[in-house]
C-alpha cells in the first residue's frame, strides 16, 4: 500500500520515524515557493498535453484545480498537513483532494529534483528584481547627497591615520561605485539563475519527449538547462547568490563601519537620527548607532551562508543528494537578510545629518605635506627628491614645535632654495582638493563628474 501523501512512498512498508519525518520536512520554510511551484505545474501539465500524456480536459482540470490552491495561499487559507514534507507534496495532495485522480497525471515524467531546482530558480528570479531595484535605490540616494554636500572638506584616512584632504562627496561616491558594481554582478547573476532545469526528470532526462523550449518560454526563461545530470544538481546559481550577497554585505558593512567611528564624540562628523539608533538601559547620555552595528553583523551572518554552503556541495557525488536541502534555508534567509540591510542602510544615509564644522575641524596643515612636495615638484625638482625635502620641512616643524604651515619662507629656504613666497598657497585647503582634477578625483569638478556617470548609468536602467 502506498504510504499516504508521500510522493515516493510505494517502495515502503515500514512507518517513518517521527524524528526522521521532522528532519527530513522542509515545508516550513520551502512553501514560500508556492507560486514558482504552481507556475511550473501548469506549465508542465501544458507540456505533458503537447505529448498527449492528458488529454485536453484533463489539462483543463489541472490548470484550474492549479489556480484554487494558488488562491488558497493567497488567502492564507491552504492548511499544511502532517505527511506534507515539503510544497511539491503539499501542492499536490491538495490538488488531489479538488480534482481527484487526473492530479495523479501531473508528475508524469517529472521528478522532485528537477521540480525543486524549477522552483528555485523562479522564486531567486522575481526576488533578485526586488533587491535590484533596493540596491539602485540605495545608490541614487548615495549620489543625491554626494550633489548636495559637495562643498563639504573632510580629511582622508588611510591606516586609519588623517592622510590628506577630500570632499565627504567623494567618499560618499566611493561606496556608489561599489554598489554600481554589485548592480552589474546581480545582471550577470540572474542571466545565469534564468536557465530551465524542468525537463531533466530525476537525472537522465524526459521520457516522454516533453518540449523543454515550449516549457522555457511558458515560464519566462532564456534557456533550458544542457545537461540533465547538471540540471537536477547544479546550485551554482544558489552558490553565486550566496557570494553576491556576501561582497555587497561586505561594501554595506565597510560603509557602515566608517559612519560608526565619523559618529562617535572623538570625530562627530555625523549624527544617525532618532530612528536609526537606540539608548542605553544605564547610561541616559548615549546614543548608540545600533542600525550600522546590525549591518556589520548580519554581514557575518551572510559571509557564514555562503561558506557552510560551499562546505555542504564540495564533496557530493553525481546528481541529487539530499544535502543539497540546505540549499533553500541559506538562499532565503541571506536574501531576507540582505532586503534589510538594505532598506537601513537607505534610511541611514537619507536621514544622516553631517558636522561641517567638525569635519573641518578636522584638518590640519599636515596633511598638506605632499601638497608641499607637488609645490616643489612644479618647480621643476623629480618627486622623490621633492617627497624627502617636504619630510625635512615637517622634521622641521616639528623641531621648531610649530606647525609646518608657521614655517617661514626663511625656514622653508634652509631646506630648499626652491621655496618662494608663492608657497604660502599650499595651505589652503580648498586648492589642496581642486589640483585633483584628472578622472575619479576630489576636485570640485571630477566630483560632478562621477555624479554625473552614475546618474546616466542609473537613467540607462530603467
Amino acid at each position: 500500500m502506498e504510504k499516504k501523501g508521500k510522493l515516493w512512498g510505494g517502495r515502503f512498508t515500514g512507518e517513518t520515524d517521527p524524528i526522521m519525518e521532522q528532519f527530513n520536512a522542509s515545508i516550513g520554510y520551502d512553501k514560500r515557493m508556492w507560486k514558482a511551484d504552481i507556475q511550473g505545474s501548469q506549465a508542465y501539465v501544458k507540456a505533458l498535453h503537447k505529448v498527449d500524456i492528458v488529454t485536453e480536459e484533463e489539462m483543463n482540470l489541472i490548470l484550474d484545480g492549479l489556480k484554487k490552491v494558488g488562491q488558497e495561499w493567497e488567502a492564507g487559507t491552504f492548511t499544511i498537513e502532517k505527511g506534507d514534507e515539503d510544497i511539491h507534496t503539499a501542492n499536490e495532495r491538495r490538488l488531489k483532494e479538488l480534482i481527484g485522480q487526473p492530479a495523479g497525471k501531473l508528475h508524469t515524467g517529472r521528478s522532485r529534483n528537477d521540480q525543486v531546482a524549477t522552483d528555485m530558480r523562479i522564486w531567486l528570479r522575481e526576488e533578485l528584481t526586488t533587491l535590484r531595484h533596493h540596491l539602485i535605490n540605495l545608490v541614487h540616494v548615495i549620489v543625491e547627497r554626494a550633489r548636495r554636500d559637495i562643498d563639504v572638506l573632510m580629511p582622508g584616512y588611510t591606516h586609519l591615520q588623517r592622510a590628506q584632504v577630500i570632499r565627504w562627496s567623494h567618499w560618499l561616491l566611493s561606496y556608489a561605485w561599489a554598489l554600481q558594481r554589485d548592480v552589474q554582478r546581480l545582471q550577470e547573476l540572474t542571466s545565469r539563475v534564468n536557465v530551465l532545469p524542468l525537463g531533466c526528470g530525476a537525472l537522465a532526462g524526459n521520457p516522454f519527449n516533453v518540449d523543454r523550449d515550449f516549457l522555457a518560454k511558458e515560464l519566462n526563461f532564456t534557456g533550458v538547462a544542457g545537461n540533465s545530470l547538471d540540471g537536477t544538481s547544479g546550485r551554482d546559481f544558489v552558490a553565486e547568490f550566496l557570494f553576491w550577497a556576501s561582497m555587497t554585505n561586505m561594501h554595506l558593512s565597510k560603509m557602515a563601519e566608517d559612519l560608526i567611528i565619523y559618529s562617535t564624540k572623538e570625530f562627530h562628523f555625523v549624527q544617525l537620527a532618532d530612528a536609526y539608533s537606540t539608548g542605553s538601559s544605564l547610561m541616559p547620555q548615549k546614543k548608540n548607532p545600533d542600525s550600522l552595528e546590525l549591518i556589520l553583523g548580519k554581514s557575518g551572518r551572510v559571509f557564514g551562508h555562503c561558506a557552510g554552503f560551499m562546505m555542504s556541495m564540495k564533496g557530493l557525488p553525481s546528481t541529487y543528494n539530499k544535502d543539497l536541502q540546505e540549499d533553500k534555508e541559506a538562499m532565503f534567509d541571506v536574501y531576507d537578510t540582505l532586503m534589510g540591510v538594505l532598506q537601513v542602510t537607505t534610511g541611514v544615509l537619507s536621514t544622516l545629518t553631517i558636522n561641517k564644522e567638525a569635519m573641518r575641524g578636522a584638518l590640519s596643515p599636515d596633511m598638506l605635506a605632499t601638497d608641499l612636495a607637488y609645490y616643489l615638484v612644479r618647480k621643476g625638482i623629480p618627486f622623490r627628491d621633492a617627497h624627502g625635502l617636504s619630510g625635512g620641512c615637517v622634521a622641521l616643524a616639528e623641531t621648531k614645535m610649530c606647525a609646518v604651515a608657521d614655517l617661514t619662507v626663511e625656514d622653508l629656504k634652509t631646506v630648499s632654495p626652491a621655496f618662494e613666497p608663492d608657497v604660502s598657497s599650499v595651505w589652503d585647503y580648498e586648492n589642496s582638493v581642486e589640483q585633483y582634477t584628472s578622472a575619479g578625483g576630489t576636485s570640485r569638478s571630477s566630483v560632478l563628474q562621477q555624479i554625473k556617470q552614475l546618474e546616466t548609468w542609473m537613467t540607462a536602467l530603467d
